[in-house]
């Protein structure tokens, strides 16, 4: 599986972007795509993630009224639209997927929480900036 993030740019401080994710080689019907971000002050953080195939979602407490995330399951791509954005939010994005087999028993809010080694692929990653 390859995942390919793209979206990235600078905006001032209020404004918006839409990030991508698109999915290649992924030939499970079941999966869940997380963001993570990298920060000048954090080393790693959980941002948001999707089980396209049921709809759930989970957001940080730092981007939950602010982000939104959806997919589009036929095109094996995940959108992450971030809104009201501010100086804190500027780092590189990135995306990873969790390959969902067997029983398909996973609780979503522990996803953003995991370590990279637990996700089956990731991105290189999308830069944001944001200026005040």
């Amino acid at each position: 599986v390859q995942l390919v993030e793209s979206g990235g740019g600078s905006v001032r401080s209020g404004g918006s972007l839409r990030l991508s994710c698109v999915a290649s080689g992924l030939h499970v019907r079941d999966y869940i795509i997380a963001w993570f971000r990298q920060t000048p002050k954090t080393e790693r953080e959980g941002v948001s993630c999707i089980r396209p195939i049921i709809g759930d979602t989970d957001f940080s407490d730092a981007v939950k009224d602010r982000f939104r995330i959806s997919a589009d399951y036929a095109k094996k791509t995940v959108y992450l639209d971030l809104n009201n954005l501010n100086p804190e939010d500027t780092g590189v994005y990135y995306c990873a997927v969790l390959l969902i087999l067997g029983s398909g028993n996973v609780n979503i809010t522990t996803i953003l929480s995991r370590h990279d080694a637990e996700f089956d692929a990731r991105g290189l990653g999308t830069q944001v900036i944001v200026s005040s």
